[in-house]
C-alpha cells in the first residue's frame, strides 16, 4: 500500500460551496518521480479572491481548466496504474486537503480510492518527536511554492526523512 502525498489549492475553505483549483500527488518512494497534477474548472460561482490568489491563478484562467469529473477519473486511473492495492493518503494538512479530495472523488466518481482515512504528516512528526510544538517543514528539500506538485514533493521528502530517522513505514 503506497503512500501518496497530496497537496491541493482551492478558492475557499470547504468543498461544494467553493472549488478545488488544482492538486498534486506524489508516490512516496526514493526519487519521487511518479507525480500527478490536475487543474479543475470551478464548480461554484462563489470564491474568495484572497484564497484563489494563493494558487497563482486568476478566476479567468481557472474557468478554462479541465472538467473536474475528467480530472478525478484520470487521478483514479493514475492511482490504479501505480498500485495494485489501496493507496494511503497523506498530506501536510489532511484536514483541509482530504476534505476536498474525498468530496470530489465521491461527488464525481462515486467513491474514493483512498477509502475513508488519511494521515497528517505534521502530526506524525510531532508524535515521533514527542513534542506538539515542533514542525517538520525544515525537512523539506523542495521549496514550498504553492504549486501542488512542488509542495507534495517537499512533503514527501520530509516523510522520507522521517523514515531515515527511524519511522517504520512501508513504501510499496
Amino acid at each position: 500500500m503506497p503512500y501518496v502525498m497530496v497537496d491541493i489549492e482551492s478558492d475557499g475553505p470547504i468543498p461544494g460551496d467553493y472549488s478545488m483549483i488544482c492538486f498534486g500527488a506524489v508516490i512516496v518512494e526514493p526519487g519521487l518521480e511518479r507525480t500527478f497534477y490536475g487543474r479543475l474548472r470551478p464548480i461554484s460561482d462563489t470564491y474568495i479572491p484572497d484564497s484563489l490568489a494563493i494558487s497563482g491563478f486568476s478566476r479567468e484562467q481557472c474557468l478554462e481548466f479541465n472538467d473536474p469529473q475528467d480530472v478525478m477519473y484520470s487521478f483514479d486511473k493514475w492511482l490504479k496504474l501505480h498500485s495494485s492495492s489501496r493507496c494511503l493518503f497523506i498530506s501536510d494538512n489532511n484536514g483541509f486537503d482530504w476534505q476536498f479530495i474525498n468530496w470530489y472523488f465521491h461527488h464525481f466518481t462515486g467513491s474514493n480510492p483512498f477509502g475513508f482515512s488519511s494521515t497528517n504528516l505534521g502530526s506524525l512528526y510531532k508524535g515521533m518527536e514527542k513534542d506538539t510544538l515542533v514542525s517538520f517543514k525544515n525537512l523539506r528539500k523542495t521549496k514550498h511554492t504553492h504549486h501542488p506538485v512542488d509542495d507534495a514533493r517537499g512533503n514527501a521528502e520530509a516523510l522520507l526523512q522521517l523514515r531515515e530517522m527511524g519511522l517504520r513505514i512501508c513504501l510499496t
